[in-house]
């Protein structure tokens, strides 16, 4: 379907290049840009998360970097519902904007939409998050077996928030979590153009690997102490973040903790190319591709007037 407005999506792996490429194509069609960073949302966290600086903020507008407060509960699908009703204001001045980032959830709730999934309440969500610190997130994992042995052969067990979710929405319903995934695509009011970022293998790595030194040089360790009190937070509970706890936990030496940093960010990095890599509606690129890119998202919008 054609549409007047258009959402340039600009996507790939973490350290590929994402940050100064949105800068450029948003500077070219004189837009602004709404961050897909799950992390960047949050004000206190800003080396590790390589939020934009001051200087690129100068550069272009954004949306949604530095919004939240790490005690603040954020989802998915309430970001969907934020983004939509940002976009339906922004269109009515510009007919294109750029949405950018690696946080896949993030990206396909704008795209494709999140479920409709009853919100937990505060009690609920009590009393699963004790269980999960009294008991552990294998006795956790051991109950979605039984309640929702869909979704249990489909999740991340490892993963808590994923654990913990989808038995809320269990105990609150009487009904498995798996039973409320539809998974339709929504339809947008407005064009939606996927460019994918990805370099080789070794390049991609090698770019990780030094912007990790880089965020340790910038301060990353000492912003991980000014944030150390909220340690047990699930906005926490992320590359970068972790890691460094741990090191000042006096569980890891520094050193090891900045390998596991890098390790865990490769590791994220290749997750983020499989998981992108299903949708067939994305055009890739390597970043060095500037003219290719302006060019094929030029052709997309005047496809779709």
């Amino acid at each position: 379907m054609k549409h007047k407005q258009n959402l340039i999506v600009l996507i790939g792996p973490t350290g590929v290049g994402k940050t100064e490429l949105s800068l450029s194509i948003a500077e070219n069609f004189n837009t602004e840009i709404i961050s897909a960073d799950s992390r960047q949302l949050y004000r206190q966290l800003q080396i590790g998360t390589a939020a934009p600086t001051p200087l690129q903020l100068s550069r272009v507008k954004h949306h949604l970097v530095g919004t939240l407060e790490l005690t603040d509960y954020y989802s998915a699908a309430k970001y969907e519902e934020e983004v939509i009703k940002l976009l339906e204001e922004l269109f009515q001045k510009k007919d294109i904007y750029v949405l950018t980032g690696g946080s896949m959830m993030y990206i396909d709730a704008v795209c494709k939409g999140i479920d409709d999934i009853p919100t937990v309440d505060e009690e609920t969500r009590t009393i699963l998050l004790d269980r999960y610190k009294n008991e552990g997130l294998e006795q956790l994992v051991s109950e979605l077996k039984l309640l929702d042995p869909t979704y249990y052969n489909n999740v991340d067990l490892k993963n808590p928030k994923r654990v913990i979710h989808a038995l809320e929405i269990c105990y609150m319903t009487g009904l498995p979590y798996s039973s409320f995934l539809t998974q339709e695509a929504k339809e947008r009011p407005f064009n939606i153009i996927k460019i994918g970022l990805n370099r080789d293998r070794e390049e991609l790595y090698g770019r990780i690997n030094r912007r990790v030194l880089e965020m340790e040089k910038e301060g990353l360790i000492e912003e991980v102490k000014s944030v150390y009190q909220f340690k047990g937070l699930n906005s926490l509970n992320t590359v970068g973040y972790k890691e460094i706890i741990k090191y000042l936990d006096s569980e890891w030496t520094k050193d090891f903790a900045i390998q596991k940093i890098q390790q865990n960010s490769r590791n994220y990095a290749k997750k983020q190319l499989t998981w992108f890599k299903r949708d067939q509606d994305i055009e890739w690129f390597h970043p060095d591709e500037y003219e290719q890119i302006i060019k094929y998202i030029s052709d997309k919008i005047e496809l779709s007037k």
